[in-house]
């Protein structure tokens, strides 16, 4: 299985960037991660016109997308879940045979089109994550299940 994050923002800073190597260098052959980065849109300083900044992303963010793949968006209104919630979810995932594209909006969010395709919309928190970091987590958390999946000792209940 593949799976693609999708994620707008700037550069991450080394450390983040350091992290996603250490943690993508672990996947088990039978997943695939891609991590996709792109450049966010240029935003003004009055944040009633930030719609127009999600719309650019949405383009970008759509030209990257798998067709076939099952689209999960990553939102603070999402589903939060537990990590071996996401084992489960990624297990019936991988059963189903289809890709996955994790989607990470922009400063403003996720335009709301890119809300509605979702498959499922995930939370990784409630509280807010600089992107680079949401990116870290979303990848470890990846391969924590993997490990779950495994039965791998890295994961302890």
């Amino acid at each position: 299985m593949k799976i693609n994050i999708i994620s707008i923002g700037h550069k991450p800073p080394t450390w983040a960037e350091e992290g996603c190597k250490e943690y993508l260098k672990r996947f088990q052959r039978d997943l695939s991660i891609v991590l996709t980065e792109l450049k966010p849109a240029f935003r003004v300083s009055d944040t009633d016109k930030n719609h127009l900044a999600r719309a650019k992303e949405k383009g970008r963010i759509l030209t990257k997308l798998n067709k076939n793949a099952r689209l999960i968006a990553l939102d603070e209104a999402g589903t939060q879940t537990t990590t071996n919630e996401l084992a489960r979810l990624l297990t019936n995932w991988m059963a189903e045979g289809r890709d996955l594209d994790f989607v990470i909006g922009g400063a403003d969010g996720l335009d709301p089109e890119i809300k509605n395709q979702a498959d499922k919309m995930l939370s990784l928190s409630l509280m807010t994550y600089p992107h680079a970091l949401a990116r870290l987590i979303l990848i470890e958390q990846l391969y924590r299940a993997q490990c779950i999946i495994k039965k791998h000792p890295y994961h302890r209940d």
